[in-house]
């Protein structure tokens, strides 16, 4: 090895760790801002023709956010008014307490010794949580703003780098298509299948709310939906305290029904739509799926319920791809023996090494 490719190597692997602590704060973002590029990459590629590709990029990226902007609005601004509502009942004397300590009761919780400690540490740490929720805003809008641009210049700019990465990456062409293949299946079955199911989760709990006359019919799909990304928790956490409270409300028939849809159908859809979308799309083990959202949750925070499987899944491919690769080594290293035993020439096995490899 020469001086200068030395120099180059350290010189590499110095700024690549610079580059991963310069990213890491916000890699959460980065990798969001890559999993809606890809998701957004075939409708880049029908628009792009028509109005290029930077306009079509910045439509998508526009659209998107107005997408993910919704339902966050439709929640907040339910959950304010609901919380205005109970304040104004609770002032006008129309919402007895006691159903509410019931209720509170029933999950375990001292309503009143939980009011009174609200109050008394109020004052105390009021001003510490505002610093703390401004501080916390800024960090989201840094992120949220990282991730804008990522999707916007992956989209422009998304053939350049996969064309650099094919000329950067130490392997046959056959091998990068065949990599690059099963990548795009796993993610398309991970990330689409996903949030096809939680889509599912949010009309079906949706449908059954509106049926038994449970308004905010839309702020509950929102919430079952997001909450349906994790697995093992999903919808149930919206329907059975609904089941509860309709009940120790009075409404024994309307809290049948939701428990008997939520467990017949909600739950059961969940069962086989998650394995059908996902696992029959990307060919990932329910267990593996399992194991990648709960893992990339801990190690990557919300992006790692997509990143986590598709890690793990892409990891298996990665080994069974290096087996294959290695198999025509191996079976050379095997053929120079039986020509020497054969009597055959170096120059013989040397062509054989070479055709093989």
């Amino acid at each position: 090895m020469t001086l200068q490719r030395r120099f180059l190597l350290v010189a590499t692997a110095v700024v690549v760790a610079a580059a991963v602590a310069v990213v890491a704060p916000v890699a959460q973002y980065v990798l969001f801002g890559v999993l809606l590029a890809y998701v957004l990459r075939p409708v880049h590629d029908r628009l792009a023709p028509s109005i290029g590709e930077r306009p079509s990029a910045a439509v998508l990226v526009s659209v998107s956010t107005a997408t993910v902007l919704a339902p966050i609005a439709v929640v907040i601004a339910v959950a304010l008014r609901e919380l205005l509502r109970l304040r104004a009942a609770l002032a006008e004397g129309t919402v007895e307490l006691e159903t509410v300590e019931l209720l509170a009761a029933a999950g375990g919780i001292d309503l009143r010794a939980e009011l009174d400690q609200l109050t008394r540490r109020g004052l105390e740490s009021g001003l510490g949580r505002v610093l703390d929720l401004f501080g916390g805003l800024t960090e989201v809008l840094v992120g949220l703003t990282v991730l804008l641009f990522v999707v916007y210049y992956l989209l422009a700019d998304g053939d350049r780098l996969l064309a650099w990465t094919g000329r950067v990456i130490p392997l046959d062409g056959e091998t990068q298509t065949a990599l690059r293949r099963d990548l795009d299946r796993i993610t398309w079955g991970v990330v689409v299948g996903n949030i096809a199911v939680a889509a599912v989760h949010g009309v079906l709990t949706g449908l059954v709310f509106g049926l038994v006359g449970i308004s905010n019919v839309v702020f509950w799909v929102v919430v079952t939906t997001l909450l349906s990304l994790l697995p093992l928790i999903g919808a149930s956490v919206v329907w059975l305290p609904m089941t509860a409270f309709l009940f120790m409300a009075g409404r024994p028939v309307d809290a049948a029904v939701v428990f008997a849809f939520g467990t017949a159908v909600i739950s059961l859809s969940d069962n086989y739509l998650r394995p059908v979308i996902t696992g029959h799309e990307a060919r990932v083990s329910p267990g593996v799926m399992v194991v990648g959202i709960f893992g990339g949750v801990l190690a990557f925070g919300f992006a790692g319920l997509f990143v986590g499987p598709i890690v793990l899944a892409f990891a298996a491919v990665l080994v069974e791809t290096l087996v294959e690769v290695d198999e025509p080594a191996g079976a050379s290293q095997e053929t120079p023996g039986a020509v020497e035993a054969d009597g055959e020439t170096d120059g013989d096995v040397e062509s054989i090494d070479d055709g093989g490899v």
